[in-house]
């Protein structure tokens, strides 16, 4: 289970180090950061993929995702003598993200190319990247280390291998270098996160795939755009999860029953509502119930991942269907660890409790802005987790 995240010059998350529980609620006002935080996690479970460079370029480049502030809030803006400061940095420019469970630690580093010849000129490289045993950065607890292109990594009994290895700086170790037998620790880090899922705004528009028919796979995760709703559902039924599916739709829908046909090899989904004639397909339903049955296919998945992270789930609920959807949340925190960003105060006020029941670990994290900075509500220095940054 991941403990601490951290991220540093993501757009207004200047330095943030966040403690991490079983369930993480992530809250806070429009503009606070929440998307941000969001990012930054897909951001670096991209790394894993060697996909952070592209990720970035999606939002603009490196330059356009880094904090736009100043590197220190001075005491002239504090006490509002001062509206800006200078610009001048003493510092390399650089993006950090990392994170820590008490198995093992990841930090990246990533900072803009040396100048050259190139139209390539704004990839960013990986100037330092760092796997650590434990769940703080110490020298003694390094297992893989790499600096610039290059890599090197401990034998077994713990001392450096003699031999480094050269990766090009626009590649992550994680996925250029993770091998059983030279660096058995990289592979499992890497495997861990990319087997983090996260979901974000299903689609629920007349044309959305999880109203259409396709045909039937068994579907143990959840599509991200939710076009196998229907193979996901019954593959629920089929792997043991029918109670807790009919309790779902129950407990949302009282007297309301789902069926999936099949037409062809196509699975259609059948909603039953109680005094209707006939059954609603996936075409006929609310925006609502739709996007209500796609949270419990993802929630209910037969096969948890390492880290769920859920980016606003309540968008286009009723608040009668929160406390349905607080349930499903905290009993999924059962099976995976969970981080659930909202702005609901009703969801969030449904789960603390049902999470309580459960014996589940909450932990809500309010954000809030601070001189145009992300800073977590109430934290202290002496609050923050323990984090070191692998230095350039």
């Amino acid at each position: 289970m991941l403990t601490t995240l951290a991220v540093e010059n993501y757009r207004s998350l200047r330095d943030l180090v966040l403690p991490l529980s079983r369930l993480t609620l992530v809250t806070g006002a429009n503009g606070s950061g929440k998307s941000s935080l969001y990012r930054a996690l897909r951001l670096l479970a991209d790394a894993s993929r060697n996909g952070a460079v592209a990720a970035l370029a999606r939002e603009g480049g490196l330059p356009s995702t880094l904090w736009a502030g100043p590197e220190a809030i001075g005491r002239g803006v504090r006490s509002g003598e001062h509206r800006v400061q200078g610009t001048r940095r003493s510092k390399p420019v650089g993006l950090r993200l990392g994170f820590a469970g008490d198995e093992f630690g990841y930090a990246l580093d990533l900072g803009l190319p040396v100048p050259a010849e190139t139209m390539f000129g704004l990839d960013p490289e990986f100037k330092r990247e760092c796997v650590w045993s434990g769940p703080v950065l110490r020298p003694a607890k390094l297992l893989a280390d790499r600096a610039g292109p290059m890599v090197r990594t401990r034998e077994a009994k713990g001392s450096w291998s003699g031999d480094t290895h050269e990766i090009r700086l626009t590649d992550s170790m994680l996925s250029e270098f993770a091998d059983p037998r030279r660096a058995p620790e990289l592979l499992v880090v890497r495997e861990r996160i990319r087997s983090w899922r996260f979901y974000d705004h299903f689609r629920t528009d007349s044309a959305a795939p999880a109203r259409i028919p396709r045909i039937g796979t068994r579907t143990p995760v959840l599509g991200h755009d939710g076009g196998d709703l229907a193979a996901a559902l019954q593959t629920i039924e089929e792997s043991g999860g029918g109670d807790s599916l009919r309790t779902a739709i129950d407990h949302a829908f009282p007297g309301s029953t789902l069926e999936i046909g099949n037409v062809d090899g196509r699975f259609v989904l059948r909603f039953r509502q109680h005094g209707l004639l006939r059954p609603l397909d996936a075409a006929e339903l609310s925006d609502g119930t739709l996007r209500y049955l796609l949270w419990v296919a993802a929630l209910l998945t037969p096969r948890p991942p390492e880290l769920l992270v859920l980016n606003e789930p309540e968008t286009s609920l009723h608040p009668d269907l929160l406390p349905a959807l607080a349930e499903l949340i905290a009993k999924a925190a059962k099976a995976t660890q969970l981080i659930v960003v909202s702005h609901s105060r009703q969801l969030i006020r449904g789960l603390e409790p049902v999470s309580a029941e459960l014996g589940i670990e909450v932990n809500t994290l309010a954000l809030e802005k601070e001189f145009g900075q992300t800073v977590l509500s109430g934290q202290g220095t002496l609050d923050r987790p323990s984090w070191y940054w692998p230095k350039r």
